[in-house]
């Protein structure tokens, strides 16, 4: 899912709810199109939506401002989108920023001090926000006020800001970086998984509806079949496929515009993509490994957080490569397709390795 219909005016989001780190501008404008509206348009994550909609109803009935979130997930699974859903659902004004974005405590202070009551502050990358600007939401997130100390010494003052109340919506891809004493303060933790393909087919339904593009069934499974359980993966799949069909055909996607454009994309018939390919390839060169992160990542010239959050969880899913203790090894799925031959000892190796 991915930023649409809900604008920055819309139900209280405006342009100043944007704070910078996020992305460039042009892309919000042409990612809004396809972005759900409120819950019903969101489709997949039921495990997420279920709890979410509970609490939404249970707090508006109590009238009180709904408890803090974290929103936990690979990169493209919808986390942005569904607190775009979750200020249109509740009617609530919106505050946009991201972790890095948030690098001095007085930026934290001077969006805290402006938020009205039953304001959602989002905060993308949240693991990457200081450690000092943690601490001062603290008390923001328990008491909704801000203390701070001014001077030092024997003319030391502690100085306190009291706040609106509000939610804090905080999404990360590593939860595990996230502090324990930081992490305890957020009501529920919502975990994003990989989409299942017939969810990914109604994406791509709606996204096609909304894009204007006629595509037939075969399309959309293929589209589906080879998106890594991602709707934005899905979602640039289609408006690739959309190109191919306005430029070579005649404006359908269908079987053969796929094909085309998984070419064009270099992906090929096992739904590689190039990075994927060159870890294969890489481990296969080292015997099938293992190889650690950051020798495989000088050996691929990637960075290691690319290669652990996007290109190796996708390859895992599918049976391609493991983590062990050891390192990252080939799995025999693996050897079939990284285009090496696999050393004699390697059945009984991998045996004992698993």
């Amino acid at each position: 899912m991915e930023f649409g219909p809900l604008t920055r005016h819309h139900r209280g989001v405006s342009d100043s709810a944007f704070e910078p780190g996020l992305a460039a501008p042009a892309e919000h404008d042409f990612e809004r199109g396809l972005q759900p509206r409120s819950f019903d348009d969101f489709l997949g994550q039921p495990e997420v939506i279920r709890p979410l909609r509970l609490m939404v109803d249970a707090s508006r009935a109590r009238g009180e401002v709904l408890e803090h979130l974290l929103f936990a997930g690979g990169p493209g699974l919808g986390k942005t989108s569904l607190a775009f859903v979750l200020a249109a659902e509740t009617g609530a004004p919106l505050r946009v920023t991201s972790g890095p974005a948030l690098d001095r405590a007085r930026d934290l202070v001077g969006i805290l001090s402006q938020l009205e009551r039953g304001s959602i502050l989002f905060i993308d990358e949240i693991h990457r926000m200081p450690r000092e600007v943690e601490e001062y939401l603290y008390g923001a997130m328990d008491r909704f006020t801000i203390e701070w100390t001014l001077d030092a010494g024997v003319h030391a003052r502690l100085l306190k800001l009291d706040l609106q109340p509000f939610t804090l919506v905080g999404a990360t891809t590593r939860e595990a970086l996230l502090s324990p004493p930081f992490r305890s303060r957020f009501g529920h933790a919502l975990r994003f998984e990989a989409y299942a393909p017939e969810d990914l087919e109604r994406i791509v339904e709606r996204s096609a509806a909304l894009l204007g593009v006629r595509i037939d069934e075969d399309a959309r499974t293929q589209l589906a079949a080879h998106a890594r359980g991602t709707p934005r993966i899905v979602n640039r799949l289609l408006r690739r496929a959309r190109d191919v069909a306005q430029t070579e055909g005649d404006g359908t996607v269908r079987a053969e515009v796929i094909a085309r454009t998984f070419a064009l994309l270099s992906i090929d018939g096992n739904g590689l993509e190039r990075a994927d390919r060159r870890v294969l390839e890489a481990l296969g060169r080292a015997g099938g490994g293992p190889l650690g992160l950051k020798n495989l990542a000088v050996a691929v010239e990637e960075e290691e957080d690319t290669l652990a959050e996007v290109v190796e969880p996708w390859l895992i899913r599918r049976g391609f490569m493991l983590r062990t203790p050891q390192g990252r090894v080939l799995t025999p799925a693996g050897w079939s397709v990284c285009g090496f031959d696999p050393p004699d000892a390697e059945a009984p190796l991998f045996a004992a390795r698993g």
